[in-house]
């Protein structure tokens, strides 16, 4: 089959499957400004955006805050929600640890009376509301503070002590898969914090590890690991 012939045979086929799944649903990869034109975020910080290497965290991405407890992990996620608010968009908090302090975030630059929250009961919960929320194509930050304090309602509603292996890390691989292909139409950008654990019996390499299982962490197209080296005084 010759070249010219080829290329028309793709292009009949794609044609079949635009008219099959819609428009968009296949195209040539220069064709989609999106891709050629990254949107970003910046964080308040112009070292991360530096580091980055785009500017800021990009919209249309599963974004990871990981690190030890008062590490910076929730002011990192206010600042780029002040930053996202500075451009006039749309941001949503969720507060699953259900510890956001207004006055805090207030000093920060965040708009409250412009800023979405919710601080649901169980995992969930929580995962049905950011769905929600990113299909619905008018919120451009949603942040979820934090994977550990998502609860599975059968661990809230079960007794103290009752096994719950592997429950918030299928939670977690189920919304990722629900999730990920809304984020990328939508553009929205969506930020995880996560806390670290240690794993028991490591005696070689590094024992800590994240919460949640690994799906966030396949998913996740920036992580960014937050540490507290020192106090300003």
């Amino acid at each position: 089959m010759k070249s010219t012939q080829r290329l028309e045979a793709v292009k009949i086929a794609m044609q079949q499957i635009e008219k099959q799944y819609g428009k968009g649903s296949i195209m040539m990869l220069g064709q989609n400004t999106r891709t050629t034109n990254l949107d970003v975020i910046s964080t308040g910080s112009i070292a991360i955006d530096l580091a980055l290497g785009v500017g800021g965290l990009p919209k249309g991405r599963v974004i990871e805050i990981y690190g030890p407890e008062a590490s910076g992990k929730t002011t990192v996620c206010l600042h780029v929600i002040a930053e996202a608010q500075k451009k006039g968009m749309t941001a949503a908090f969720i507060d699953a640890e259900h510890a956001l302090d207004p006055v805090r975030a207030s000093s920060i630059g965040v708009n409250l009376d412009d800023l979405i929250i919710s601080q649901p009961d169980t995992g969930e919960q929580a995962l049905e509301i950011v769905e929600t929320l990113i299909r619905s194509g008018g919120v451009d930050v949603v942040v979820i503070d934090s994977v550990a304090a998502l609860v599975p309602r059968a661990e809230i509603e079960g007794e103290m002590g009752d096994a719950v292996m592997g429950m918030q890390a299928r939670l977690m691989s189920q919304a990722m898969r629900k999730l990920t292909g809304a984020i990328q139409k939508s553009n929205t950008l969506v930020i995880f914090t996560n806390q670290i654990r240690m794993k028991i019996g490591v005696m070689f390499g590094n024992p800590e590890t994240t919460t949640g299982g690994q799906a966030l962490k396949f998913y996740s197209s920036v992580r960014v690991d937050c540490r507290k080296t020192g106090n300003i005084s």
